[in-house]
């Protein structure tokens, strides 16, 4: 038995806007240099991407990614410094946070398997 948790940002609407997901595209944006091209290695789509990044800067009232535009020397896009600072603070926190859920779990885990044998002992007699 395993745990697995997926932690979310939501607004007061309960509307989700940063989560794994996002976070893997801006880590990907950062290594790529470009929306287009973190989009496509994550496998979706361009338009998909950009609703992410302008939900999160939306929800968060901060721009995130730094959009450069025209000709081939400015094309592409960049994490800004608060986008940089904001997504080291969501990945400590995330993982902050599923490390927590270890020691319970490990607990359950052992109360559930001590339930199962002493079940099956019973059922035995």
């Amino acid at each position: 038995m395993e745990i697995k948790s997926k932690i979310y940002l939501t607004d007061s609407d309960g509307e989700k806007f940063m989560g794994i997901g996002v976070m893997w595209l801006l880590r990907e944006l950062e290594e790529k240099g470009s929306l287009r091209s973190a989009a496509k290695n994550l496998g979706i789509s361009y338009s998909k991407a950009y609703q992410m990044v302008k939900n999160l800067e939306e929800k968060l009232g901060m721009t995130v990614i730094d959009r450069k535009k025209g000709g081939s020397k400015h094309v592409g896009s960049s994490l800004t410094p608060f986008g940089k600072k904001f997504l080291l603070l969501y990945d400590r926190f995330q993982m902050e946070a599923k490390e927590v859920l270890l020691s319970p779990f490990k607990d359950f885990s052992d109360k559930v398997n001590e339930l199962i044998n002493d079940t099956v002992e019973q059922e035995k007699e």
